[in-house]
């Protein structure tokens, strides 16, 4: 089985990274702007998050002038999708079907003792 997708497990591992990723999520944003969003964390401590995130691919920079701007990649997070909650989607729908079905004929012979 392939490790491809280990660097970005490894990325979405940690909430701060997770955080980078839903501020990236509105929009592309300037390195410092995301920079200012993380007072409790220094500028190389945001930097060292957005390294982990552009080698998992989930991060995309480009340089304008002086200017680096940030982008989210979200082809990762459908590869793990694809991956691990598409093959469970099936399974969870049909245990749920079941206990649906089971819950429903449970209310019918309720219904039947009752009546009867």
């Amino acid at each position: 089985m392939s490790n491809d997708l280990d660097p970005v497990w490894k990325a979405l591992s940690d909430p701060t990274r997770r955080a980078i990723l839903d501020l990236l999520r509105d929009g592309p944003k300037q390195t410092t702007e995301i920079v200012e969003k993380f007072p409790e964390l220094s500028r190389f401590g945001v930097m060292k998050h957005l390294d982990v995130l552009r080698e998992s691919n989930l991060v995309r920079t480009r340089t304008e002038g002086r200017r680096k701007i940030n982008s989210l990649n979200a082809a990762p997070l459908r590869q793990i999708i694809e991956r691990w909650i598409g093959k469970y989607e099936a399974f969870w729908s049909n245990s749920l079907l079941r206990v649906k079905e089971e819950a429903e004929d449970l209310a019918a012979k309720k219904r039947k003792r009752k009546s009867g």
